[in-house]
């Protein structure tokens, strides 16, 4: 390598620290340095908590998480209560859990708890208590409530509200008390938005003592599936899952064009595919991986975008997808296994765009990779971690083949996740290990728990006022006139909602709404929900509110707004797949042969191709404006997955490649003539 041609790494190694091994690896196990914790603190609400003072107070709630962890793990095997005496419980769990955890406000003490947090957490506990107390009159009084009803019903509404409040912010309270609003006053709206109205005895009893508001299927996911993925990450998490992750990019990727962004699409994606927090992976990954990548020449804002649009596609990445997954499951009554078939090669298409626009992007600044001898063997870390790789295919293999339920199959591969990082004295997880990722799991469920519990307050007041039923014949008649106007209006509001809430309930928002209206439109049930499911997600980073670009860009020292746009940009991919797979159901492997699947998703891969060249406007040497675009327009031929439109966009690429083989050509004569 020539010394024109040298990176900044190679030019001053003084810049980089070498561990003790001269490998550049990251260790993730561990805690969290303070600025990280900082960073999550300030763009992931969901992880401001106390850090308690007390050691009785601090020792007894963490003997209380590991608890909750026992509770939900224990009847995983043996069976749950009934439903309401089941859900119940463990809302009221998150709730104790909750206001232990998150202060009543940023003022508020981070490291105690406040007498009012011990009375809400008195109130938490009368739900339950109330509710196995007198079950069957709860249940045979479900829509004619007495008073003390009453009581326990407004206790419950207001303990949920409050508690999502702290976790996440007011955009989702504030949303669900829209929705009350609009259940207690809704009569008098004009058109077709009007109700027969409801008082507040009708709509708190709607929400408390039937499956169709806060105990409705959300929170059985939660308490379900949602818990013990939640707790699977955590045990894999303790066993150094996260540092292998980094090393094995490192070694597979790190001395390619562009490595150091390579290393952190891939093991951004793979962490995020378990641990479900966008922000909390780009707070942990990002903080080698940002600092490595503007170290090679990467600019401040191109580096935090490339870690955060890599850290939110991992919850679009099977095999885990992040908890919205299990709800899309459960609510269109298929199993687990089912979503993950239908959501690979879309999120694969994802990843591709970001890797193609990276790989151009140091072409076009003359970017190399890592010097190899700073970087770790293949060889050497599958051996020294390549067995923490077993409890994933066992998942696979217990989630696609053996017919066993998804809360079976965690189960077993929690167990065998401990059994597995055994084998290694580097993995092994002692009592002491074993006990904090019991306790972590409880910690890291509370805030999606809560969510899901407040947005059964929105679906409540939708079954119950019939809203839901009358957005969606809206939707329908709209989508009979365009249904690509339908679908951009869909994303639109998807994103809206994703801005201020959690991803999560912006997906089960939007999938209650208009996710099936877009079925009835004739678009498959699993390509309606997933096109709801992707731009909830990607609301984290779109400006102006984009938690995962932000806390990005406080790592790179760049500009939140400049990283949130190229954010948008590396993930351009994103927002057009779920358009394709709507047009194209073949890409969700949805009633098609292997060649016709193989033909669409070559074809797609192209236009993917041709997206990121026209966005980066750089192949072999620069792209032109016109060529840009007529580069844009036949990656949308492309997209559209009909043979006809197949060789149009053929013809395209064909064209592309040929000017810009021959501007490159012509660039080379130039360069060897001085």
């Amino acid at each position: 390598m020539s010394e024109g041609h040298k990176t900044p790494l190679q030019n001053d190694e003084k810049n980089v620290a070498k561990p003790p091994h001269g490998d550049i690896s990251l260790e993730m196990e561990g805690e969290l340095t303070e600025e990280q914790q900082r960073l999550i603190r300030e763009f992931d609400k969901e992880s401001s908590v106390r850090t308690l003072e007390n050691p009785i107070i601090s020792r007894l709630f963490y003997w209380l998480c590991i608890g909750v962890t026992l509770y939900h793990f224990i009847t995983s095997l043996i069976g749950t209560p009934v439903v309401l005496e089941h859900r119940s419980l463990h809302v009221s769990m998150m709730l104790v859990l909750g206001f232990i955890m998150y202060p009543f406000g940023k003022k508020s003490s981070y490291k105690k708890v406040s007498w009012a947090d011990w009375l809400l957490i008195i109130l938490s506990l009368i739900v339950p208590v109330y509710i196995w107390a007198d079950y069957m009159g709860v249940v045979e009084r479900a829509g004619m409530p007495n008073t003390s009803d009453l009581i326990v019903a407004t206790i419950l509404v207001v303990l949920v509200l409050e508690a999502t409040r702290r976790m996440s912010g007011w955009a989702l309270p504030l949303l669900s008390l829209a929705f009350i609003t609009y259940g207690l006053y809704g009569r008098g709206l004009p058109g077709i938005f009007g109700h027969r109205g409801y008082t507040w005895m009708q709509l708190s009893n709607h929400f408390f003592a039937n499956t169709e508001g806060i105990f409705g299927t959300s929170v059985s996911v939660a308490a379900s599936y949602i818990f013990l993925f939640i707790l699977f990450g955590a045990v894999m998490a303790k066993s150094g899952m996260g540092s292998f992750f980094n090393d094995l990019a490192m070694a597979l990727a790190g001395h390619t064009k562009g490595g150091p962004a390579k290393v952190a699409v891939i093991s951004s994606g793979l962490l995020g595919s378990i641990n479900g927090s966008a922000v909390a992976n780009v707070v942990t990954t990002g903080a080698f991986t940002i600092p490595l990548m503007k170290k090679t020449g990467y600019s401040s804002e191109f580096s935090g975008a490339v870690e955060a649009s890599s850290s939110v596609g991992g919850q679009l990445l099977p095999p885990v997808m992040g908890a919205a997954a299990f709800i899309m499951a459960e609510i269109l009554s298929v199993p687990y296994s089912v979503i993950i078939i239908h959501a690979a090669i879309p999120a694969l298409l994802y990843y591709l765009g970001i890797i193609i626009q990276v790989q151009l992007r140091a072409g076009k600044t003359g970017l190399y990779g890592l010097p190899k001898d700073r970087l770790p063997l293949v060889r050497t870390v599958l051996t020294k971690k390549g067995h923490l790789l077993i409890p994933i295919f066992l998942l696979l293999y217990l989630l696609l083949f053996s017919g066993t339920t998804v809360v079976f199959s965690a189960v077993i591969t929690i167990v065998a996740t401990i059994i597995v990082a055994a084998f290694r004295k580097e993995t092994r997880m002692g009592i002491k290990d074993i006990c904090d990722a019991f306790a972590d799991g409880a910690r890291q469920t509370v805030s999606v728990a809560m969510a899901c519990a407040c947005v059964g307050i929105i679906i409540g007041v939708t079954s119950k006022t019939g809203f839901g039923l009358t957005m969606a014949n809206t939707i329908i008649t709209l989508g009979s006139q365009s249904l690509l106007f339908t679908l951009f209006f869909t994303m639109i509001t998807c994103m809206i909602l994703g801005m201020g809430v959690p991803s999560i309930p912006a997906y089960i928002i939007t999938a209650t709404i208009a996710a099936p209206a877009l079925a009835k439109l004739g678009i498959p049930a699993i390509a309606a929900h997933l096109f709801a499911f992707y731009y909830a997600m990607f609301a984290n980073i779109t400006p102006p509110v984009a938690l995962a670009a932000f806390a990005a860009a406080g790592i790179s020292g760049g500009d939140p707004m400049k990283t949130g746009v190229q954010a948008v940009k590396l993930s351009i991919a994103g927002f057009i797949v779920p358009f394709m797979f709507i047009y194209s159901p073949q890409l969700l492997l949805i009633d098609t042969t292997f060649l016709e699947g193989l033909r669409v998703t070559v074809g797609a891969c192209i236009g993917v191709f041709m997206i990121s060249a026209a966005i980066e406007g750089y192949l072999f040497t620069k792209i032109f404006m016109p060529l840009r675009l007529m580069a844009f327009a036949c990656a949308f031929f492309l997209i559209h997955g009909g043979i006809v439109t197949d060789i149009v966009g053929l013809a395209g690429l064909a064209l592309l490649l040929g000017i810009q083989h021959v501007a490159a050509r012509r660039m080379e004569r130039r360069a060897d003539a001085v």
